[in-house]
């Protein structure tokens, strides 16, 4: 369940009464409701998800949990933005060590850090646009435009706040390549 509102959490929680697991992810404002003991096998997908902000954290963290319920190895570098890009060496070395399949890259403000990664990488990058900022930025508009005007080759862009449909989006890329890697070994 995603999107939730503080007055709902108490429902949610409510789910446990009747013998469900209940996961509360507070930070992604999500919810992960299953069966005792049941958990997501692995698929061997590995994705990346970059915030370039604190404040774009929220939407960062549902792209996470939702490519994680679907099998999928979640890397997760925070805060390393275009207003301090050095932050960003380091962990975009390990992400491209690590070898991922796809990069998910949150930012607001400008929306500039999804083309510097697409730019720097050989997978692909969605880029999600976050309502974040003030004057016309503040509602995410100003980082979609510049995300879709990206010149950097190999990124996507879903809708601003999308983080379920770029973290789907990013485990069914990586999902493919895992089964692809395991079609090939087997060869």
């Amino acid at each position: 369940v995603s999107r939730l509102a503080p007055r709902q959490w108490e429902v949610i929680a409510r789910f446990e009464d009747d013998g469900y697991a209940v996961d509360l992810h507070e930070a992604g404002r999500i919810a992960v409701i299953h069966r005792p003991g049941c958990s997501v096998p692995p698929t061997g997908g590995r994705i990346a998800v970059i915030s370039a902000g604190s404040s774009d954290r929220a939407v960062a963290e549902e792209a996470t949990l939702m490519a994680r319920e679907m099998g999928v190895d979640v890397l997760r570098a925070s805060d390393v933005g275009v207003a301090g890009l050095h932050r960003l060496v380091q962990p975009l070395r390990e992400i491209v060590t690590a070898g991922v399949d796809c990069i998910v890259v949150a930012a607001g403000m400008d929306g500039a850090l999804p083309s510097v990664v697409a730019g720097l990488v050989d997978v692909p990058v969605i880029g999600l646009p976050v309502s974040v900022g003030y004057g016309y930025g503040g509602n995410g508009e100003a980082a979609l435009m510049t995300m879709l005007q990206s010149c950097a080759p190999g990124i996507t862009v879903v809708n601003i706040d999308n983080g379920i449909g770029a973290g789907s989006t990013a485990a069914l890329i990586a999902n493919r390549m895992a089964a692809a890697r395991k079609g090939a070994s087997r060869q």
